[in-house]
C-alpha cells in the first residue's frame, strides 16, 4: 500500500491549494464538513481545532494544544459555515423549486 498522504505539514484537516490558500474540513462519522478557504494556514488550523473541540474530540488529537475552554475555541476562529450534504441536497432542491416557480410566473404571464 502507498504511503498516506498528509496534509500541509503535520496539520490535521488542512492542506495547501494551489492559489496559495489553505483548505479546512473535518470529519464526522461518515461525514465530511467543509470549514473553508483561508487565507493562512494558521487560520485553518485554529478553524479546525475550534470545531474539533465544538465536536468533543480528545484534546491530544487537535493541532494545538492550548485550547482548554469552550470560549477560547471560539475566540480563536469563528464558528464555520459547515455545509453538509444533506444541506446541499436541501439547496439544490429548494433551487428546482424555485426554477418551477419562476417557468410557471412566465407560463401564466404568456
Amino acid at each position: 500500500m502507498p504511503p498516506r498522504r498528509r496534509s500541509t505539514f503535520d496539520y490535521r484537516g488542512v492542506r495547501a491549494r494551489p492559489s496559495g490558500t489553505f483548505y479546512a474540513e473535518i470529519r464526522s462519522g461518515e461525514e465530511r464538513i467543509g470549514l473553508g478557504t483561508f487565507e493562512t494556514e494558521h487560520e485553518a488550523v485554529r478553524a479546525y481545532d475550534a470545531v474539533a473541540w465544538r465536536l468533543g474530540r480528545y484534546h491530544r488529537t487537535m493541532n494545538f494544544h492550548d485550547v482548554w475552554t469552550r470560549e477560547q475555541a471560539e475566540a480563536l476562529a469563528p464558528p464555520p459555515s459547515a455545509v453538509t450534504r444533506e444541506q446541499q441536497q436541501r439547496q439544490r432542491e429548494l433551487e428546482q423549486r424555485l426554477v418551477i416557480v419562476e417557468r410557471d410566473e412566465r407560463l401564466r404571464l404568456e
